[in-house]
């Protein structure tokens, strides 16, 4: 609903009783507009809850994957590359990927489905997502193609680099990036233009709050699995001294499958929201000519 509007609308009826009683707890009165504000407000926090898992998946690459880095071969012709340094390249793979989206996918998309904006807030975050799942079955796969190199090599408890180079653990960053560039900025631009007036700055940290509460349930997760696979006769999946006896490849999987299910939690959301502009759903550009 736009802001200045004098009625109440049936979603989040409870909330209508905030004006309707207003003459009896006149110190708690409210507006309509006041009402209906927060009522976006809500219907934004379920997509906002769904981006928290990408960023439950860059948490765990950005630690992971240094370790996996460092017993790779880093050598960059004479130069040596240090393993820390990895998060660089997810920088650079939106650096390049930016460009080509503004210049030629949006464009594409504007052809495709008739329409100015081409590609809509939640389906820019919803391909993120996508890419996000595609992204941690690369890293799983790659996990697996290290092993192997380092049990055919028998250098499973040396501490020599591997004959692989971690250009491999950089690959798996094109994709990360790529969720990172359609989701995390999708969803900042969802919330800057959904959001009302007065809790725009508000709501543009919601972006950053997703990703402090996935780096946090990051290590939840860890913690979890853990305790779950670790016993008196087991080792836990993601501890020791050696990560080449970690069972990474497995972990990789898990986050996998939680984020194809968190993908589909999002589809429910996203298919129930309407935009507060055009009222419509999430496939109303295809109805919308310019």
């Amino acid at each position: 609903m736009a802001p200045g509007t004098e009625t109440l609308t049936k979603s989040f009826s409870f909330l209508n009783r905030a004006v309707v009683k207003r003459q009896v707890h006149s110190s708690l009165e409210c507006t309509v507009q006041q009402v209906e504000e927060v009522k976006v407000v809500i219907k934004i926090l379920p997509i906002f809850s769904c981006t928290i898992m990408l960023t439950c998946c860059l948490a765990q690459l950005s630690t992971f994957s240094v370790q996996q880095a460092a017993t790779m071969s880093t050598k960059l012709g004479s130069l040596k590359v240090p393993p820390a340094s990895l998060p660089f390249f997810p920088v650079i793979f939106i650096m390049i990927l930016a460009p080509i989206y503004d210049h030629f996918i949006i464009p594409f998309a504007r052809k495709v489905t008739k329409s100015e904006m081409g590609i809509t807030h939640l389906q820019r975050i919803g391909i993120g997502l996508v890419l996000s799942v595609i992204a941690m079955g690369v890293v799983a796969l790659v996990e697996i193609k290290r092993k192997k190199v380092a049990t055919n090599s028998g250098l499973l408890d040396s501490n020599d680099p591997l004959p692989i180079t971690f250009f491999w653990i950089a690959f798996q960053y094109l994709f990360l990036g790529s969720a990172d560039l359609f989701t995390l900025a999708g969803l900042m631009e969802f919330l800057f233009t959904e959001a009302p007036t007065s809790m725009r700055s508000l709501a543009t940290s919601l972006s950053w709050a997703s990703l402090a509460m996935g780096y946090y349930l990051s290590s939840v997760i860890v913690s979890i699995v853990n305790s779950i696979t670790g016993n008196s006769t087991r080792r836990p999946w993601l501890s020791g001294d050696n990560i080449n006896y970690y069972q990474l490849e497995r972990f990789y999987w898990l986050m996998c499958v939680l984020s194809a299910v968190n993908f589909l939690h999002y589809l429910l959301w996203a298919n129930w929201y309407k935009y507060r502009s055009t009222r419509s759903g999430w496939q109303s550009q295809f109805t919308h000519s310019t």
